[in-house]
């Protein structure tokens, strides 16, 4: 019996070409719609499937495959007697290969404008549907859902090596695709019934690279980014220079990206092992990241630079004079581009930083399980501020106090920072407790901290904090409050003459 190929594809990238090399070696080509239309007018010998399945397409094509004519010649196992023996009394003839992808729902989806009703015509049914049975039936059965795969499946054919492995290989690669697509379909409609939490859960990714390795050289890793990207985020970055991506620069990066989206007016953000070592803003991107670097000109090396603004001639001076792994930014003027590319180990990524991220979750894994929460974007103003002590802040203490407030969000708590004339002088992070953080912002501060306002993400349990921030000079502090020994951190405060403000807020990151 001559062997049969259904051939009904979205993507025609390389389907002639296919469907020749298929004819060329026996198989008959049954097609639909579009394709049928493509493969004729290049002289491919393909018959409707309607002549197959004896029932024309209809509801605008929404039912032409779903028949028992196609779906059990690619379901029937050729070596049960049974299945063969219905086969033949319902005249059912077995399909050898199916080269199906899919209706466009991203690219949909990701369309300016695009209506609802658009959306769910994408939503292809079909498809799926014989990628399955022939996926479940790849003993028997070629399924093909990458034009990718279109060489090695004719390669196998001519030197008949289709090998149990290879066949099974094409059928995990189908039922990833149609999970993946799936899975875009539930989040098009989590978001569409405003579902937060459901019972259950389904994300999917795509592929950008494979990495040399994780965290540390023993670790394999790869990098892998959402399908629809609602905001610039680093997957969507134009790399102008410099070699690829570490886990480690991803990771940091990343870091640097969300502190950065705090910052309305011109910033610089620093990072080092995803806590920021410097933060600066001011009239321009120059004055930014002279005070970005000032902060700590130590931690700085090797680290990760983010800015919101394009960055100039007069920046890129600052940022050449100093080895860094990574500088993103809007855009490079030219001269500052000619610069920097001088460096040849300086990555440089093009990103609108200033775009917000939306309505996304955190995702973090744990043993056997995922935890799911909103991201924190709490903002706090000042007139979200309830001044707790006898001194109230100036209004220059309170613009200090709530850039304080945006950076101590993105530091590793336990988390302290000191800040001063619109840029972080010292940072404490991760401490397992919270003094700790202060001992480590306040020395890095040094001289600096006279003056200067300190950001606590969650409140004081204990008053040696204040203490230790009235020895150092501190003139203001800010810190979410609630609790139980509040009042003993502002009887510190008020022995000292220091402001504190409080913003029911509190700021963890684990």
């Amino acid at each position: 019996m001559k062997k049969r190929a259904l051939i009904s594809v979205s993507d025609k990238t390389g389907v002639v070409e296919f469907a020749k090399g298929l004819e060329e070696k026996g198989f008959e080509i049954l097609s639909t719609g579009g394709t049928i239309r493509l493969l004729k007018e290049s002289g491919v010998q393909a018959v409707p499937v309607e002549e197959v399945t004896n029932f024309p397409e209809m509801l605008d094509g929404r039912v032409k495959t779903l028949h028992p004519m196609i779906h059990g010649g690619l379901l029937g196992k050729r070596t049960n007697e049974d299945h063969r023996a219905q086969m033949e009394e319902h005249h059912i003839a077995p399909i050898d290969l199916v080269a199906v992808n899919l209706y466009p729902f991203k690219e949909t989806v990701q369309k300016s404008g695009v209506s609802h009703e658009e959306i769910i015509e994408n939503i292809d049914i079909g498809g799926p549907s014989m990628l399955r049975s022939a996926a479940k039936n790849f003993a028997d059965v070629f399924v093909v859902a990458d034009p990718s795969d279109y060489p090695s499946v004719l390669a196998a054919l001519e030197t008949e090596e289709d090998s149990y492995a290879f066949r099974q290989q094409l059928a995990a690669k189908v039922f990833r695709h149609t999970a993946h697509y799936d899975a875009m379909i539930a989040a098009y409609f989590q978001t569409q019934t405003e579902e937060v939490f459901p019972e259950t859960y389904t994300v999917t990714y795509e592929k950008v690279q494979d990495l040399r390795y994780g965290e540390n050289p023993h670790q394999q890793a790869a990098f892998y980014k959402a399908p629809v990207q609602h905001a610039a985020t680093l997957a969507t970055a134009n790399q102008l220079h410099g070699k690829e991506l570490s886990y480690n620069n991803i990771q940091d990066t990343n870091a640097a990206l969300e502190i950065l989206r705090d910052y309305s007016e011109p910033a610089a953000v620093a990072v080092k092992h995803m806590n920021p070592c410097g933060i600066g803003i001011g009239e321009t991107l120059a004055e930014a990241f002279g005070r970005t670097y000032e902060a700590d000109p130590v931690s700085i090396f090797g680290g990760i630079v983010a800015c919101n603004r394009p960055v100039d001639r007069q920046t890129a001076e600052q940022l050449s004079s100093i080895f860094l792994e990574i500088v993103v930014a809007p855009s490079f003027e030219a001269d500052a581009l000619a610069l920097l590319t001088e460096k040849k180990n300086i990555r440089l990524l093009e990103l609108d930083v200033s775009t917000q991220q939306g309505d996304q979750k955190r995702m973090t894994t744990v043993d056997g399980g995922v935890l799911i929460q909103d991201l924190d974007v709490k903002e706090v103003t000042a007139e979200d501020l309830e001044v707790v002590t006898e001194k109230q802040p100036t209004e220059a203490e309170i613009a200090d106090l709530l850039f304080a407030w945006k950076a101590v969000k993105h530091v590793k708590s336990n988390a302290i920072v000191l800040a001063k004339d619109a840029q972080t002088i010292g940072v404490g992070a991760g401490q397992m407790n919270r003094i700790g953080a202060a001992e480590i912002a306040i020395k890095q501060a040094g001289d600096k901290a006279k003056g200067a306002v300190l950001a606590s993400d969650a409140f004081f349990p204990m008053p040696d904090t204040v203490e230790a921030a009235a020895k150092a000079g501190v003139t203001a502090i800010i810190q979410p409050g609630g609790s139980k020994r509040d009042q003993d951190s502002i009887d510190v405060c008020n022995h000292y003459g220091i402001a504190m403000v409080t913003t029911a807020v509190r700021h963890f990151k684990h």
